[in-house]
């Protein structure tokens, strides 16, 4: 039986609440990447165009230290591009809840879609069994671009004087925010399979040959086996184990 759908209103709310935890986040990790850029000899011009034109996360911080490391322009688009590739499987996956919303609008959608701004809308959508767009500007926008902006200009200005974020906690946050938003999602043994194999083969990955690799790799396969391991009943065996009229279910 599916789940019941939540109000539209208590879904928003719920999204506020959980966003206050991912706002946190994006403010730390901004702050870090701030520095990082003053450290690399970025402008404080460079460092907000970066965050404000590129703003994808991890792999600002990799551009950031290819930069430095005096890779060539194409080499950092390249592997760049490389770590962002798993923003296709969030598209893929948001799709469905935003067909009808206008072409352009949905490349901004997609400008300022990131990890976070992912794990709260998906949730939300599925919480309503529909999209709202209001949902995910809020999500990608107020929860995750302003705070990471305003964080990336304050840690290149100020730096030094900023403290390191991990002390206050701050570096574990996110995952702990996304670990908990990943279980709300968990709705059969599927998503059971897909969690724990994405996990596996991602950290594997990760020790074994790069960070970037391992969250591709996991992302893509651990669905991948579940869809192989686990088999969702087709409409028919769902019909057959249905009782019929005036008859008692099966003990």
């Amino acid at each position: 039986m599916p789940k019941e759908l939540m109000d539209v209103h208590t879904s928003r709310r719920r999204l506020i609440v959980d966003g206050v935890g991912m706002s946190a986040s994006a403010v730390g990790f901004g702050l870090v990447y701030g520095l990082s850029c003053r450290a690399a000899g970025f402008s404080p011009l460079e460092a907000g165009a970066m965050s404000t034109f590129v703003f994808a996360g991890a792999s600002q911080f990799a551009a950031v230290g290819y930069v430095a490391g005096g890779f060539s322009w194409l080499g950092v688009v390249l592997l760049t591009a490389f770590i962002n590739a798993r923003h296709f499987l969030y598209s893929a996956a948001l799709a469905p809840y935003l067909v009808n919303r206008p072409r352009v609008e949905r490349a901004l959608m997609a400008h300022v879609l990131t990890d976070e701004s992912f794990a709260l809308a998906i949730a939300h959508f599925r919480r309503i069994g529909r999209g709202d767009a209001f949902g995910y500007w809020w999500a990608a926008v107020a929860v995750v671009f302003i705070p990471w902006n305003l964080a990336t200009l304050a840690g290149v200005l100020i730096g030094g004087a900023i403290p390191d974020p991990s002390l206050f906690g701050l570096d574990v946050i996110f995952p702990a925010a996304m670990a908990g938003l990943a279980v709300g999602l968990i709705s059969g043994r599927r998503e059971v399979v897909a969690a724990l194999a994405g996990a596996v083969v991602g950290v594997a990955l990760a020790l074994a040959v790069d960070p970037a690799a391992g969250l591709i790799a996991g992302g893509l396969l651990g669905p991948i086996l579940a869809m192989a391991a686990v088999r969702r009943p087709s409409p028919a065996d769902e019909l057959s184990l249905r009782p019929a009229p005036g008859k008692a279910p099966p003990e």
